[in-house]
C-alpha cells in the first residue's frame, strides 16, 4: 500500500519506506496528535518525534529499542507520554533549547538552529522557529536518493502556520518559515504535529494569503 499519511486515533499506523529510513506515523490522544517513529535501515536505531499521548500505543509502535525522543515544542499534548516512554526504553530526550524548561521531563540534548540529530546513519537538521512557542524546532531529513522530509510539529500544517497569540509571534513564525523552511524544494514532504501531511509545493502559493489574513 502506498503511503498517504492519513491516520486516526485508534486506527493503524502508516509506514513509509525510504532507501535509508523507515517512517511510521501514528495518531494518539484526545487532541489527535501525530507521533513519528524513524528507523535507520542500516542500524535499526530508532528515534521518536513527539511522545504526545497514549504511551502503550507508542511503546507498541517502538518495540524493544528506542535511542532518542525529540519533542518539537513545549505544549503538553506533544510530551504527555514522554516520561513513560523514557522510563520504558531508556531513550535520551531532545528538545529546542528555549522550550526545554517548559517540558516536565529533563532534556538531555538541547537543540539549536543548524544543529543535527542522528538516528543511526541518518542525520536530521534542526531549524529553530519562534512564534508558536519560543523554542519550537522542525527537523529536516534531506534524502540523498529523493526529496527532503520535514517534521514540523505545530509550526506548519496544511493550510497555514501553527497558532500564535500575538501579532509579533505570527510575524516571527512566518519570517522563520519563509527563511528556513520554504527555501526547500516544492517536493519536500511535510509531516505535521496533527492531521494529514502536505508538501511545500502545495502550501507555497498561499504564503501571501497567510500574511494578509494574519494567522
Amino acid at each position: 500500500m502506498p503511503y498517504h499519511g492519513a491516520v486516526r486515533v485508534g486506527g493503524p499506523a502508516e509506514v513509509r519506506e525510504l532507501a535509508h529510513l523507515m517512517i511510521t506515523k501514528v495518531a494518539v490522544g484526545p487532541m489527535d496528535n501525530n507521533a513519528y517513529l524513524l528507523r535507520c535501515r542500516a542500524t535499526d536505531e530508532q528515534l521518536l518525534v513527539d511522545a504526545g499521548a497514549d504511551a502503550p500505543t507508542l511503546l507498541e509502535t517502538v518495540g524493544d529499542r528506542l535511542a532518542t525522543v525529540v519533542t518539537t515544542h513545549r505544549h503538553r499534548d506533544h510530551w504527555s507520554a514522554l516520561a513513560d516512554v523514557v522510563a520504558a526504553t531508556g531513550a535520551r530526550t531532545a528538545a529546542g533549547r528555549h522550550d526545554a524548561e517548559g517540558i516536565a521531563v529533563p532534556t538531555d540534548l538541547l537543540l539549536d538552529e543548524g544543529g543535527t540529530v542522528r538516528v543511526g546513519q541518518v542525520e536530521l537538521t534542526v531549524h529553530h522557529l519562534v512564534g508558536h512557542t519560543p523554542g519550537a524546532v522542525v527537523l529536516v531529513y534531506d534524502d540523498p536518493q529523493g526529496h527532503p522530509h520535514l517534521f514540523t510539529g505545530d509550526c506548519l500544517f496544511p493550510g497555514g502556520p501553527g497558532r500564535t497569540t500575538r501579532p509579533e509571534d505570527f510575524t516571527s513564525l512566518m519570517d522563520g518559515l519563509e527563511a528556513k523552511v520554504f527555501t526547500l524544494p516544492d517536493e519536500t514532504w511535510v509531516y505535521p504535529g496533527h492531521g494529514d501531511d502536505t508538501t511545500l509545493g502545495a502550501e507555497r502559493p498561499h504564503l501571501a494569503e497567510w500574511r494578509a489574513r494574519g494567522w
